[in-house]
């Protein structure tokens, strides 16, 4: 008869956020072995089941192969008694308590999510809140932690059905992504006037928030960015007027601002 030893997993870190259960999910089914893993105000709670050496080996590649945003800063173990589990399950989050685990960083656009973003066939082409699990927004958008929907700002946007079905698919990347939405489901880019009134510039633009801004930076005028963290203000660098309204604005009169460009040739 086959030996078979269940162990206890404690992971500290950026462990939520990054797509850490989906990653331990995997890699226990594909191994082979039984148990849970979850997380909880500490980090990611796991217990693993399964033959002594399969036990080894899904301990040894848990760090090797963590995910591309995941920080291990400790990993402790401690034997249980088997309770002949065959299978494996994303247990739900630990209860509330000490806050003491990390929260991951906003995390620029993946290659991946680019691909569909200009994919004129992929259902999130041109969406601009378009994330996975490897990317997006992760600490702006927390009010709590354990790190899951419903404690963080995407709390109010119920998910549709293709990305429900994406965020229940193991083998999908958007499994379990907090913040995964689209255009049907998520939140929607609109541009609005000083007072907070809806700007139409008219056709072609009509309908086109991010076109529209383009064209009034484009005409000298201020835009004011609403981003996760607060508001950037924006305006065409090449125009001095533009410049000078806003140095006024800001009474910011000598010290120097950011310039965005797209890249070092346009620098």
């Amino acid at each position: 008869m086959t030996q078979v030893i269940r162990t206890a997993l404690r992971v500290e870190g950026i462990v939520q956020g990054v797509g850490f259960r989906p990653f331990v999910y995997s890699l226990a089914t594909g191994l082979g072995l039984g148990g849970l893993v979850g997380n909880d105000v500490d980090g990611v709670f796991a217990e693993i089941e399964g033959p002594p050496a399969t036990v080894r080996e899904f301990l040894r590649r848990l760090e090797r192969e963590a995910p591309p945003l995941a920080r291990i800063e400790r990993v402790t173990t401690s034997a249980m008694p088997p309770a002949g589990t065959a299978s494996f399950t994303i247990a739900p989050s630990g209860p509330a308590g000490r806050r003491r685990t990390l929260v991951a960083a906003d995390t620029a656009t993946c290659a991946d999510c680019l691909r569909e973003l200009s994919d004129p066939a992929d259902r999130r082409y041109r969406y601009p809140f378009i994330n996975c699990t490897n990317c997006g927004p992760r600490f702006t958008i927390v009010r709590d932690v354990p790190y899951d929907r419903p404690l963080t700002t995407m709390a109010g946007f119920a998910m549709c059905q293709p990305c429900a079905a994406e965020y229940h698919d193991p083998a999908d990347r958007r499994y379990h992504a907090q913040p995964t939405c689209c255009p049907a489901c998520g939140p929607r880019l609109a541009l609005l006037g000083a007072a907070g009134e809806p700007l139409d510039l008219g056709e072609p633009l009509t309908g086109d928030s991010l076109g529209a801004a383009a064209e009034l930076l484009g005409d000298g005028r201020i835009v004011a960015v609403k981003g996760l963290g607060g508001y950037h203000l924006a305006a065409d660098a090449a125009r001095d007027d533009a410049v000078a309204a806003l140095r006024a604005r800001k009474h910011r009169e000598d010290k120097p601002f950011a310039v965005l460009a797209a890249g070092l040739a346009a620098a």
